[in-house]
């Protein structure tokens, strides 16, 4: 069987974890959570980041610090996972969903201005498959309604928009470092923030509500709970595991990208022959090969495609099911506007296995499937 995804294990992943434990300092924070921060300030120049348990907790964090209220909206695609509303449903507020952009699968950016209300709070674009969301045009809106903006790059880690780091545009950025993801700490996230206040709350609420950050760097003389907060602090352990991929994160990079372009040529030709359709990479945008995706013609083609290479040994998958056609989405949310794509370009899609280390005549078997499929109709 081709997996679709295997996480990614780079060599030194289980020497880290040792070394954290000799250190005797494994609650997180320590030796390797300094490193991981370090690598992704240089790497992305963001002002300030922090490692979260999760990228749901991060987009929670991310909530909290933009004071999102019982009765806010907030806007963003219902075509993402269930944590980019969950975050702000737990704080009362309601999700409220737009229509996406064909090409991208990412928010439509032209059908955000006529969704906002008095009652809108906040901007989530989703930054899906690691391809940027239009942001010029939705910082704009952000300021001419004065509106915050939380990128969900989970599945955004090095990837650009007019060469800016995915994640450091908006107020705040969310990544997910979960083990499907192409730097993994298992379960794991982080958020990226450009204000320094707003850094400073982060690590209070991070931390419980208290002050303990600071008491550790030396600038107070002991600690105390300041501010409501919560534990979103990962395991040293955690982060040991991830900075050996972080270490050979451009090795991980041009793996990845080798397998997606491969794709993309090989797979040209059918869509020459309108069977399929590829990914669309917008100008300006430099993606990072966290998924290659194709879109069969309906749900009936993509079921009996996906059947298909079951059957011959390969797991490819389909993605989302739009939110606000899920129950909780009905009851938490809305979807304003109409859905024109949203929920019919999501039946069409279906992701190939894409991973760190997936052998070539592993390869060659899906992309040889896929064809022998569609010479078969």
């Amino acid at each position: 069987m081709i997996n679709f995804n295997v996480p990614p294990a780079v060599g030194n992943e289980i020497e880290f974890i040792k070394d954290a434990i000799d250190t005797r300092k494994i609650s997180g924070d320590g030796k390797y959570t300094k490193k991981c921060s370090e690598w992704f300030k240089n790497r992305t120049k963001t002002k300030g980041i922090l490692l979260t348990t999760s990228c749901t907790h991060a987009t929670e964090l991310a909530a909290l610090l933009c004071d999102i209220q019982p009765g806010d909206e907030v806007i963003m695609p219902s075509y993402t996972f269930v944590s980019t509303a969950d975050a702000f449903v737990l704080r009362g507020a309601k999700p409220i969903f737009v229509d996406i952009r064909p090409d991208t699968m990412n928010i439509n950016e032209k059908l955000i201005e006529n969704a906002i209300t008095e009652k809108t709070k906040a901007i989530v674009p989703v930054h899906y498959a690691g391809v940027a969301c239009e942001m010029d045009a939705i910082m704009a809106i952000a300021k001419k309604y004065n509106l915050y903006v939380i990128e969900d790059a989970a599945q955004g880690v090095m990837s650009e928009y007019k060469g800016r780091a995915l994640g450091t545009i908006g107020d705040a950025g969310c990544y997910s470092f979960h083990e499907t993801k192409n730097y993994s700490m298992g379960e794991g996230g982080a958020i990226l923030i450009q204000d320094d206040e707003k850094m400073e709350l982060a690590e209070i609420i991070r931390e419980k509500g208290t002050n303990r950050s600071k008491f550790f760097r030396g600038q107070i003389d002991k600690y105390t709970w300041v501010e409501a907060g919560s534990s979103y602090l990962p395991s040293e352990l955690n982060a040991a595991y991830l900075y050996a991929q972080l270490e050979k994160a451009d090795e991980i990079y041009d793996n990845r990208m080798a397998i997606w372009n491969r794709y993309y040529q090989e797979l040209e030709e059918l869509e020459d022959q309108g069977y399929i359709q590829r990914p669309v990479v917008p100008e300006g945008c430099k993606h990072n090969a966290h998924m290659f995706y194709i879109k069969a013609r309906d749900l009936e083609e993509r079921t009996r495609l996906l059947s298909y290479l079951k059957e011959n040994g390969v797991m490819a998958v389909f993605h989302y099911i739009p939110l606000h056609s899920a129950p909780a989405g009905k009851r938490y949310g809305e979807f304003r506007g109409e859905d024109k794509y949203t929920t019919i370009e999501s039946e069409r899609l279906a992701r190939l296995p894409l991973y760190y280390g997936l052998k070539d005549e592993d390869q060659t078997r899906v992309i040889e499937l896929i064809k022998a499929f569609y010479r078969g109709k």
